[in-house]
């Protein structure tokens, strides 16, 4: 299969918006019936060989164990619980109000109860309207949503890799709902005090100093899918440190900078894994070179933090 297959915003977004509010109601779900974990750890997906998923939950709140997966081989969403039982709902044909409606219908079935306190969409153009009362968002190509998973799961394994050069406290690799991207950040263990006019999610997401990586699939303001990071906070002339490859660069964005390398320059490389790579190496030095933070101390070579650790067996 190749690596990094073409994805253009504008061929899908249409199933792109759908697939975004589905994955919100699920998303919902999974911080409902999670116990919290900080920065919202507990709240992405993770990918599987067939999708996402919630990953178990309940317990917690009195529910059965149960995972809720995004199948994209054949195009359902699976509800299961711990002593085998499941129920799918097919993703083809489905408005977002049919979705989360059945959705629901199908966690009541199995014993499941959950309470999303807000059923609506999170920083999105129509986040004052229900998911119930959503019948606009109604298309899903499953070509399209297939090669979503596709690029999801690369792109999963890149960062996979990436982050094990490094031993300091950091994320999984994992797949936010709500901004629809993929990432893997690391902190340098600074705490962070935060204005008090600063809204929930973002005190607990930033509380600590961190940088970034990751990729999405583009959006109204920056409409290709692309390669990020970003250091927070952002230290001083951070914009002025050098990125690689050459078409990778900085774009102001929100009073910061983001590092940017455009999924289609990548996929333009002879060795676009390679490149994928270099870039976010890049632009970890530069925030961390900026930020001061102890980058031979938190360095992890070759994923390994003992120096005496023989090489892995061919």
């Amino acid at each position: 299969m190749e690596l990094f297959p073409p994805i253009p915003l504008a061929e899908w977004q249409d199933t792109k918006e759908t697939l975004h509010r589905f994955a919100q109601v699920v998303g919902k779900i999974r911080l409902a019936a999670s116990a919290r974990r900080n920065h919202w750890w507990n709240v992405p997906f993770h990918l599987t060989g067939r999708g996402i998923t919630t990953r178990p939950m309940g317990l917690v709140d009195g529910n059965p164990v149960f995972t809720v997966d995004f199948d994209f081989v054949d195009h359902q969403l699976v509800v299961s619980t711990l002593d085998g039982r499941a129920l799918s709902i097919p993703l083809l044909g489905q408005s977002v109000a049919s979705f989360h409606d059945s959705t629901l219908d199908a966690l009541a079935a199995l014993g499941i109860r959950v309470n999303i306190d807000i059923p609506r969409p999170f920083d999105l153009p129509d986040a004052t309207r229900p998911f119930a009362e959503d019948t606009e968002h109604a298309a899903y190509d499953p070509a399209h949503s297939n090669r979503y998973w596709q690029v999801l799961s690369q792109v999963a394994l890149v960062l996979e890799e990436f982050a094990a050069g490094y031993s300091g406290k950091a994320s999984p690799v994992h797949h936010f709902w709500h901004t629809f991207d993929i990432a893997h950040s690391r902190f340098s263990g600074r705490h962070i005090d935060q204005p008090p006019q600063v809204d929930p999610v973002t005190r607990e997401a930033y509380s600590r100093e961190v940088i970034s990586f990751g990729f999405w699939f583009g959006d109204d303001t920056f409409a290709q899918p692309a390669f990020y990071s970003y250091t927070a906070p952002e230290p001083a002339a951070l914009a002025e440190e050098p990125l690689i490859p050459a078409s990778a660069r900085w774009v102001a964005r929100n009073d910061s900078h983001l590092a940017v390398l455009p999924y289609d320059e990548a996929r333009a490389k002879s060795d676009p894994r390679a490149a994928v790579l270099a870039f976010y190496a890049s632009a970890y030095r530069a925030g961390a070179g900026r930020a001061g933070w102890d980058i031979d101390r938190l360095a992890c070579p070759g994923g390994t933090t003992d120096p005496q650790a023989p090489s892995p067996r061919p």
